[in-house]
């Protein structure tokens, strides 16, 4: 049976959507990323501030990534597998970076951990500056990110339940084995995906680490921020150059999110 008009309609304006919004703009980023031909391009991205930019952006993001698959495989192990008093309200702290701008996120460290708080007096007195430094953008990256590995963890956690790691443990099997052998197969494709999502974000971050950078040039600027300063500065291409890396990344991921997709349909089909 063919299909009726109004499904027509609606397939042609969700195509149309897409390629307005997504595909077009991607299609405009890495056109005017080589207007003036690839030297121009490789030496926009091989300047000495955008390789710096390039050498933050990574290490925030490894950290970040670190950092939140070890919350996240807790609070995934402690909310999935157990029932705990405040549950859900600790669910929804975890999400709740989600629903605060990032600018709001920036400003309020900077009013918790500048110099002229409680808190950052005290951590300058020792000389450890979080605001206009690498560690406050790790810190409010971290914040950004915190919920994406969870989120993803939590529920396949509560679906697989308890039985095959009670089984496991009364068979002999330690706290480490059964997590290895057991626990983290089930759950695998969601760490990945998660991991996969909490660098993407990382590494995209702008408002939260615009605020605490202090935007200073080579040292606190990320690949980010470095295309701002690049479009501020009227360097077009240059900036359309360093914007196409993380489009790149945008597109790199979403490969990787359809392959994963695709091993998980085919993991599940033999089962």
């Amino acid at each position: 049976m063919g299909k009726s008009f109004s499904e027509r309609f609606l397939i042609g304006f969700v195509i149309l959507l897409l390629t307005v919004l997504i595909l077009f703009p991607i299609a405009y980023i890495i056109t005017q990323a080589f207007s003036q031909g690839f030297p121009t391009f490789w030496n926009a991205v091989t300047d000495k501030d955008t390789l710096s930019a390039i050498r933050l952006t990574i290490l925030i993001s490894l950290i970040c990534v670190v950092c939140n698959l070890l919350f996240g495989l807790s609070m995934g192990w402690s909310l999935g597998k157990f029932q705990i008093p405040g549950k859900r309200i600790l669910i929804a702290l975890i999400e709740l970076p989600l629903s605060v701008s990032p600018v709001i996120v920036g400003f309020t460290f900077i009013l918790f951990l500048g110099k002229h708080s409680f808190l950052g007096s005290w951590f300058d007195q020792y000389g450890i500056d979080f605001i206009y430094a690498v560690p406050g953008l790790v810190i409010v990256t971290l914040f950004i990110t915190m919920p994406y590995i969870a989120r993803e963890i939590i529920p396949l956690m509560q679906e697989t339940g308890n039985e095959e790691e009670e089984a496991a443990v009364l068979l002999g099997a330690g706290g480490l084995r059964t997590f290895l052998y057991i626990t983290l197969p089930n759950i695998k494709w969601g760490v990945i995906y998660g991991l996969l999502i909490t660098n993407a974000r990382a590494m995209g971050e702008f408002g939260a680490v615009s605020v605490v950078s202090g935007h200073l040039r080579g040292k606190t600027d990320t690949l980010t921020l470095q295309v701002e300063i690049l479009y501020n500065e009227y360097n077009f291409t240059q900036s359309f150059a360093v914007a196409s890396l993380l489009t790149l990344l945008a597109i790199l991921t979403l490969m990787v999110k359809s392959w994963i997709d695709w091993r998980k349909g085919d993991e599940f089909s033999w089962r």
